[in-house]
């Protein structure tokens, strides 16, 4: 079932029912309405964006496995209800059965209820999100300063980073996270812990183990490291650096690379990805022109999340790129990135724009 745009209705939560039987829609839509703002559709319509405060499902069988696989792609699950027609569907945390022959009444009882519970729960996952994009923020910010200043780099400031962002990343999906991260105007940290929530749930995506999606993630929030050495006017600078900026502005792969090996206890594939994310795979890129083979399969990685993050950021002299527009400037700039890592990232970025929005 295809994605789009519901632009009729507000921005605030909302029950989403899709149903093929008009009047019980119709009537289930009228009720709901009473306390939360509710979207109901037919079967073959374009699901609304944004993520619903609770789906209900009264469709076939066919029909509704069909919509279950399409919300499981889109972020954390979404609580549900399924009024079954036939054998009912594997039990899950976030799901609940009711014969589609139930009284309305019963129903109306379990969707109540089920707002309540999301409601608690939304909140509680609200709270817990800003927790760790302040914490998240804070660390990012600790370990600028100490490389601006000098002063050893602590591991175990990057390894709580990554705890934070893969715990965030992991309940909320990229979208929240995102949303969160741009809600204050914290620079060059916004970009990193951008990047950092894209690498999250990239390597989820592609299936990394705990173990290699740490790494990964510790890899994105160091990867601008030596950044902490560069002037501030030419980081916020609003437009095109001149060619003495550009060539002080790419030396922060070097300088990053150096604080890591002399004030940190890094391993090297974190220090080859702070040197390296500005490789090509065509040989064009910087600092040490490497081509093909030669750069690696986790720079690889951290650099599509970067140059993805980076066009659809905020920027004082441009608009963001949409999700889809980055992605198509990205896979027209042939000789940069690897093609097949962008076409496993593609699905995920976009699905973070949809329902997990």
């Amino acid at each position: 079932m295809a994605l789009g745009p519901a632009s009729r209705f507000s921005d605030g939560p909302f029950v989403l029912i899709v149903s093929d039987r008009p009047s019980e829609r119709s009537a289930l839509e009228r009720a709901i309405a009473l306390v939360m703002d509710c979207r109901a559709i037919p079967p073959g319509v374009p699901l609304p964006s944004g993520r619903p405060h609770l789906v209900i499902l009264d469709l076939p069988p066919a029909r509704s496995a069909e919509l279950q696989s399409t919300l499981a792609h889109h972020g954390p699950p979404v609580p549900r209800l399924v009024l079954v027609r036939g054998e009912p569907l594997p039990a899950a945390r976030y799901l609940r059965q009711l014969p589609a022959a139930s009284p309305r009444q019963l129903v109306l009882a379990n969707v109540f209820a089920m707002i309540e519970e999301a409601t608690r729960s939304a909140e509680l996952r609200q709270r817990r999100l800003l927790e760790r994009v302040s914490g998240a923020t804070a660390v990012v910010a600790e370990i600028f300063d100490s490389a601006a200043l000098g002063a050893r780099l602590q591991r175990a400031d990057a390894d709580r980073g990554t705890e934070l962002v893969l715990a965030a990343v992991s309940e909320v999906g990229i979208a929240e996270w995102l949303t969160a991260v741009w809600r204050h105007e914290i620079g060059v940290y916004q970009h990193t812990l951008g990047v950092a929530g894209h690498a999250a749930t990239f390597g989820s995506q592609i299936g990394l183990g705990q173990t290699d999606l740490a790494l990964l993630v510790r890899s994105a929030l160091l990867h601008d490291i030596g950044k902490a050495r560069i002037p501030a006017e030419i980081l916020n600078k609003p437009g095109p650096l001149n060619p003495e900026e550009s060539r002080l502005m790419q030396r922060h792969p070097d300088i990053g690379a150096d604080l890591l090996r002399v004030h940190g206890d890094f391993e090297e594939a974190v220090i080859d990805v702070v040197l390296h994310h500005h490789e090509r795979l065509d040989g064009k890129g910087y600092p040490d022109r490497l081509s093909g083979a030669a750069i690696s399969d986790l720079v690889r990685i951290v650099t599509i999340c970067d140059v993805f993050s980076a066009l659809t950021e905020r920027r004082t002299y441009r608009q963001p790129a949409t999700p889809a527009e980055a992605l198509s400037i990205m896979a027209d700039n042939t000789g940069h990135l690897d093609p097949d890592l962008l076409r496993a990232f593609a699905p995920s970025m976009l699905k973070g724009s949809a329902l997990a929005a």
